[in-house]
Parts: C-alpha cells; sequence; structure tokens
C-alpha cells in the first residue's frame, strides 16, 4: 500500500465515521487551575485574561479580537526541554525547534482511576508499566505515555484540582524508577491529567520532579492538564498535540487531539 493510499485511507476512514478525534483539551479561561509555587520563589503564573480590543464598536466597528494574558504552561500545555534546568542545553529545546514530525505521535494510555481514586498520592511505577506491558505490549520509542487518572473531573475547581493542604498538593504522577524506565524506553514523553507531569509531591523525590528533570533532560517532552483520556484506549491511538511557535519557548497551551479507531 501507498503513503497516497493510506492518507487516501485515513479521509475516507474519518467521514465514515470509522476514525473519531477525540479532544484532550481543558477549556482555557480565567478560571483555568494554575500551579502555585511555594514563597520561596518570586513569582506565580497569572491567571488567564482576554483583554477586549474591539467587539464591533467604536473601537473596531466590522470586528471582534482581543489579547491574550497568560503563562506559556497554562491550561492543557507542553513542556519543551528548556523548560527544565537539565534540557536547557539539548537540541532543539524550544517549541520554535522541536521537529514538527514529533507533534503526531502514537501513545499509550496506562488506567489507573481506580487506584487514583483510593489514593490522591498514587504514583505509577515502572512494575505499573511493566504489568501493562505484559498486557497490551512493550511500549515502543517515540510513543507518548499518558496516565489516566480521571482527574480532569476536578477541574472545574481550583482547590479540588490542585489538591493542596498544609503539606503540599496531592496529586497522582510516575515514580523516579518509572520515568528512568520510560528514558530506557526513549518514549515521546509523558502526560497527565494534572497541573503538571510530576506528582504532587515530587519536589521530594531524588531527583526532585523526576518527568521534568529526566525526560526534558533527554529532549523528551510533557503535557499536562489533559482530558478525557477515558476514551482513549490502552493502545491504537494516535496523538497529535502542536504547541505555538514561539521564539524561545519553553512550552506552550496546545489543543491536543487523538486520532482514535472505532470498530
Amino acid at each position: 500500500m501507498t503513503s497516497q493510499q493510506i492518507l487516501a485511507d485515513m479521509a475516507t476512514a474519518l467521514v465514515s465515521g470509522k476514525i473519531e478525534i477525540v479532544d484532550l483539551t481543558a477549556p482555557l479561561g480565567p478560571d483555568t487551575p494554575i500551579l502555585h509555587l511555594p514563597p520561596d520563589f518570586a513569582k506565580n503564573t497569572p491567571k488567564f485574561k482576554m483583554h477586549e480590543i474591539s467587539a464591533y464598536d467604536q473601537n473596531g466597528p466590522w470586528w471582534a479580537w482581543g489579547w491574550m494574558e497568560l503563562g506559556e504552561h497554562t491550561g492543557t500545555h507542553f513542556d519543551a526541554p528548556s523548560h527544565w534546568i537539565s534540557g536547557k542545553d539539548v537540541p532543539e529545546n524550544t517549541t520554535d525547534t522541536v521537529p514538527v514530525k514529533n507533534f503526531v505521535a502514537p501513545c499509550a494510555v496506562i488506567d489507573c482511576a481506580a487506584e487514583v481514586a483510593a489514593d490522591p498520592d498514587f504514583l505509577l511505577t515502572k512494575e505499573h508499566v511493566q504489568a501493562w506491558e505484559a498486557k497490551h505490549g512493550d511500549i515502543q520509542p517515540g510513543t507518548w505515555v499518558l496516565l489516566r487518572s480521571d482527574w480532569y473531573h476536578r477541574n472545574t475547581s481550583t482547590e479540588a484540582f490542585l489538591n493542596a493542604d498544609e503539606n503540599g498538593s496531592h496529586t497522582p504522577g510516575p515514580s523516579v524508577d518509572c520515568v528512568q524506565y520510560l528514558v530506557e524506553k526513549n518514549v515521546m514523553g509523558f502526560g497527565s491529567e494534572c497541573v503538571g507531569t510530576d506528582a504532587g509531591n515530587a519536589a521530594g523525590f531524588t531527583p526532585p520532579f523526576p518527568a521534568h528533570s529526566l525526560l526534558l533532560g533527554i529532549g523528551r517532552y510533557g503535557l499536562a492538564s489533559l482530558t478525557n483520556l477515558d476514551k482513549l484506549p490502552p493502545t491504537g491511538a494516535m496523538l497529535v498535540v502542536a504547541p505555538l511557535k514561539i521564539i524561545g519557548g519553553t512550552g506552550s497551551p496546545v489543543r491536543a487531539l487523538a486520532i482514535v479507531p472505532r470498530d
């Protein structure tokens, strides 16, 4: 089969409904939950704001538009390698230099929703990943690994989404040995339904924030605040995620889409 025929068959499958597009993106607005840094650090990301330029009025009688105020890592977003100190010197490490072929890749969805419902501090370990592989097949190089936690259902409330108390944030994520294993597998990156790719208590790990430190350090990527992972199969879907081409960007809000085959 030629590559032209493959694309033609895909177009036919989209029209017929044999392939479905699933939106994995959270709404982006003033109520979008954002990460809060400890008070020892000087600055936090501002909340999303849309500023009006004109709305069919004296400022522009025939058009409506605005300008946005937001951080690079707001809402459903992409982490480029330059986001972390470990990735500051790797090649093609900013949103304007990431190879575009990396914006489309297969994904492996690891369902840990039940475990997270029982323990919000749940950690995805190497053992969990290997148990998933025993059932669904080995994770291949260049694959996105996505942790399904159903955490996105909390996205309507910043307090519920961040789930923080005096001891810090309580959200699921990968363990150090899990991330080390994914590095060995040379995955495309790691994605989460939480505000960041690391667990809420990952500051105390060795190294701290392993999803950021280890994956971005080898030129791989992160995806955070994903939604609708419960609508994806464990394997077989393709992830399409393209950050804005920000010069020197360390990350970007994205519209993350999954191409999902339907029997």
